[in-house]
């Protein structure tokens, strides 16, 4: 019987590490499962004490502030893993943290197979990462074929399982979620993705809500429909409640894969949300804000790829208007929800774009879940 500790230190993270569980449970019956997580991981039997708020960190300063916190946690954590004594340790996303992890776990000598499970984006910033996890894992599961040759000049073996945010939901019910929230069926329903850090909240959510007010108001028969992550609902709250305009809030996982079925165009802040919203239908326009620090070391000398959206990497062209720093303004992001609205070519031509791009990502079509547990199962 196999022993697997998961370590999950945000949000989307939480909901991989859970598929994941499923999916182990669904191979192997007899498998022992502990683990570090949110909600969902938590749901499925994976929780310690070990606290880790504070941690999904958005900037250079950020992450300088919160060092202290970070390496506190690393400890908890490797104590937590040595206590509970797996015979593997799947470390999910989350770079800057996680690699550490895994230093700390080789360092004190634990026995467990260190599996690093999605990579760092080494093919869009900062290749020499490659190295570093080379140094403290044992293997990688990784999203997309192209990321390989960097670990193979380190010796890194590595899995590709595809992107985890294209099977994660169900194919969602758009009737279905409009009849239960009152929404007639021809209306048209604007998507709000504000985030799931709290840095999010202060830098990034108030523009996206600004342009959704001016996109509302514009036509007063668009409805506004706001998926909450677990790990800001009081911020979300917060803001929804200062506007002056109805904004449905979706709080429940299951009702997520309907939500953005619902969506006729989705405001995202960047991140894997706008994968599962493209995979559900939803035309996507996304934006995001660094601090100047960061933002100046990534444009300037460490970014190499030409887009933030995955399904623009994947594409490669702008299938999904991005809005990224200088150019992320509520009126920017407003004007592009609007062409979408207007103009139902546009719309199309963007959803067929997508739907192109998608096809691409799905490689083997299997879940990414699925052949993640398969080779966690047979390195433990």
């Amino acid at each position: 019987m196999s022993h697997v500790f998961l370590v999950a230190a945000e949000d989307s993270g939480d909901a991989f590490g859970a598929d994941v569980i499923d999916a182990l449970r669904a191979a192997d019956p007899s498998v022992r499962i502990s683990g570090i997580g949110g909600a969902r991981m938590r749901d499925r039997g994976a929780h310690t004490d070990v606290d880790m708020s504070g941690l999904a960190v958005l900037g250079l300063v950020e992450g300088l502030k919160a060092y202290g916190r970070v390496k506190q946690a690393v400890e908890d954590t490797a104590d937590a893993i040595i206590k509970a004594d797996p015979d593997s340790v799947v470390l999910i996303d989350s770079w800057g943290f996680m690699w550490r992890v895994a230093r700390a776990l080789k360092l004190r000598g634990v026995r467990a197979k260190r599996i690093k499970l999605i990579g760092p984006q080494v093919w869009a910033t900062r290749p020499g990462r490659a190295r570093v996890l080379a140094q403290w894992v044992d293997h990688l599961l990784c999203i997309h074929p192209f990321e390989q040759p960097f670990y193979v000049k380190w010796n890194l073996p590595t899995t590709v399982i595809g992107n985890p945010a294209l099977h994660r939901l169900p194919k969602g019910d758009s009737a279905a979620f409009r009849i239960r929230h009152g929404i007639p069926l021809d209306a048209p329903v604007v998507g709000l993705l504000p985030g799931s850090r709290k840095a999010e909240m202060r830098r990034v959510a108030p523009t996206l809500m600004e342009a959704t007010r001016i996109v509302r108001e514009r036509d007063p028969r668009r409805h506004v429909v706001c998926m909450v992550a677990p790990s800001v609902i009081h911020e979300v709250e917060a803001l929804a409640g200062s506007q002056n305009f109805p904004i449905v809030l979706v709080k429940e996982e299951a009702e997520k894969a309907d939500a953005y079925a619902a969506m006729t165009v989705a405001i995202a802040c960047s991140g894997t949300v706008t994968t599962e919203l493209a995979a559900q239908g939803a035309a996507v326009v996304t934006g995001y804000k660094l601090g100047w620090i960061t933002w100046a070391l990534l444009r300037f000398f460490l970014f190499k790829s030409r887009f933030s959206a995955l399904v623009n990497v994947a594409a490669n062209r702008e299938v999904i208007p991005e809005f990224l720093q200088t150019s992320f303004n509520a009126r920017n992001i407003e004007q592009a929800v609007e062409d979408r609205l207007a103009n139902p070519r546009v719309l199309k031509s963007q959803q067929d774009g997508q739907r192109e791009a998608l096809r691409i990502m799905a490689g083997t079509g299997r879940p990414a879940a699925e052949i993640a547990a398969e080779t966690i199962l047979k390195l433990s």
